[in-house]
């Protein structure tokens, strides 16, 4: 059986071998925790429930299939199941999982006898007993040395020990509890599996108050919770008008003086005074006045934003043509009637805002100082050779003594 060919890497009958694809599934090691995939490759019949050993940076865990659907971006190389979990394996893990709290309770008083500012949050076995992780975590910015706890430790259990830092929201995940909001159980204990980056940028963008105590969770930062509806407030805010900013509603032009993101809808004061008062509009029932003026004095000015320079000629064919009744940046859609509205309200202010023709006419019929209107300079008689003689003797005059009193 052994007097086989050697095999030289060409398939016989020219054909090629062809791969099968990788079958990957998702496998959690915690309740609430990251799914890692794995190529599951020979185990066809696996389902979500199963328990599987696989091999990780931390050596060989137990683990449990979360999902049975690839990943959305196919990395590699994925690592292989080894096997399923067997009975003998499941009872192993139950019997050292019981031993996890005596294990914290141990360390937390070679900690509290060696004086660090450490805090034992959780301890953890590998499913044969060959490991045992400690979770702490620390109100120090600066690295605290754990080695001795460490050696300590290792003499109390025959177990490999390593140290674990894990940052407060971690912290908050393992011991669970009630939220900040009222909810029974924390989302970070139910269903959240990653912690998202977070921003006081999250709140800003939903007008949300910014105090510490309405935004801050019970980890002592800030609420996950912040980026749930975050993507939603970034869409309606580009298809809403400002706040404070002139709109047309069907009952006449008013202010915003409120937006309602997730309805799609702001809230416009309309009139002045006692009369005044506050409806809610959806989005497609309001118009942005101020939008539609800005638009018409960029179509006068014959400019556009591909042209910026000055030297756009994108409307000089269009100026040739004569004025037309609908203005070019409308894209030859009617106006509104609340904008048209608008416009000839805005119109009419301004005019009325410009000074009189007649005092503009009297203003500049004024005679400027030290110049001469053209009426005075013709009464003036023409100076003649005899005259410029005339006046040149009478400069030479001697002027005349006045009489004293009494001579």
């Amino acid at each position: 059986m052994f007097d086989l060919p050697e095999w030289t890497g060409v398939h016989p009958e020219g054909t090629q071998s062809v791969e099968s694809p990788q079958r990957l599934v998702g496998v959690r090691f915690q309740r609430v925790g990251k799914i890692y995939h794995y190529n599951a490759q020979g185990f066809d019949d696996l389902k979500v429930g199963d328990w599987v050993i696989v091999d990780t940076a931390r050596g060989k865990h137990m683990g449990q299939v979360a999902t049975l659907k690839p990943p959305k971006d196919r990395g590699g190389p994925y690592k292989r199941i080894e096997r399923r979990a067997t009975g003998r394996d499941m009872a192993m893990r139950h019997y050292y999982e019981s031993k996890e709290l005596e294990a914290m309770i141990a360390c937390r008083a070679e900690s509290a006898a060696l004086n660090l500012p450490i805090k034992i949050v959780r301890a953890e076995y590998s499913f044969d007993g060959h490991s045992l992780t400690f979770l702490y975590s620390s109100d120090q910015e600066a690295r605290v040395e754990v080695g001795a706890l460490r050696e300590a430790m290792s003499r109390l259990y025959r177990a490999h020990i390593e140290m674990r830092q894990i940052s407060p929201r971690e912290v908050a995940k393992i011991l669970g509890g009630m939220g900040a909001c009222g909810i029974e159980e924390r989302c970070c204990s139910r269903f959240l599996t990653e912690f998202s980056p977070i921003s006081i940028k999250h709140a800003k963008e939903q007008n949300l108050s910014l105090s510490p105590h309405d935004i801050t969770g019970m980890c002592g930062r800030l609420r996950c919770c912040l980026i749930y509806e975050y993507e939603q407030y970034v869409e309606a805010r580009r298809h809403l008008p400002k706040l404070k900013s002139v709109v047309g509603t069907p009952l006449g032009p008013g202010k915003v003086v409120e937006i309602l993101h997730l309805r799609d809808s702001v809230r416009v004061k309309i009139g002045e005074g006692p009369e005044a008062r506050e409806v809610e509009f959806h989005r497609e029932q309001i118009v942005p006045l101020e939008e539609w003026r800005r638009l018409q004095e960029k179509a006068a000015s014959g400019t556009c934003d591909r042209h910026s320079n000055g030297e756009c000629d994108c409307s000089r064919g269009k100026q040739a043509e004569g004025d037309q009744a609908t203005p070019p940046a409308t894209g030859g859609a009617p106006l509104p009637p609340a904008a048209r509205a608008y416009i000839q309200a805005n119109e009419a202010r301004q005019n009325a805002e410009q000074p009189r023709p007649a005092a503009t006419a009297k203003k500049a019929d004024r005679k400027p100082r030290g110049e001469r209107r053209p009426t005075d300079v013709g009464r003036q008689q023409p100076r003649t050779a005899d005259s410029s003689d005339a006046d040149q003797a009478r400069s030479k005059r001697r002027p005349l003594l006045k009489r004293k009193p009494g001579k």
